[in-house]
């Protein structure tokens, strides 16, 4: 991809695992990571998105994501969409796009099937330890 990589010496793949660590620590749900490395019309390198419960989930999740980014690799997105109502939010870090929805929006656009030429992983959820 020619889009601006990020300010700190990360690779798009370590960028994307982040994210993903991101999301998990708020419990985010149904976690996929979609690489368009090789699909050669692709916006960006990674797709990553989940659903959330509510529009304060949704909303706890992107910025779980914005600051755990920042404090961890000082790297912070191009561009955010999607704050004000909750519903669906999009964070683009040039190269690794997330979508945070609720469930009812990811079932209506269905981003998986749009971009299904690209190499899907859905991402387990983390093992629950009880004492």
């Amino acid at each position: 991809m020619n889009r601006k990589k990020a300010e700190k010496n990360i690779t798009d793949q370590e960028l994307a695992n982040a994210i993903i660590d991101a999301i998990q620590e708020i419990k985010g749900k149904e976690i996929v990571k979609i690489d368009l490395q090789k699909t050669g019309n692709a916006i960006c390198d990674f797709f990553i998105i989940c659903q959330a419960d509510s529009t304060t989930h949704v909303n706890a999740i992107a910025e779980n994501i914005e600051k755990t980014l920042w404090e961890q690799n000082k790297v912070y997105p191009h561009h955010v969409e999607g704050k004000e109502n909750g519903l669906w939010v999009l964070l683009d870090f040039y190269n690794v796009i997330v979508h945070v929805f609720q469930q009812e929006y990811r079932n209506f656009y269905k981003l998986e099937d749009l971009w299904a030429d690209g190499k899907i992983e859905k991402i387990k959820e983390p093992v629950k330890v009880t004492a």
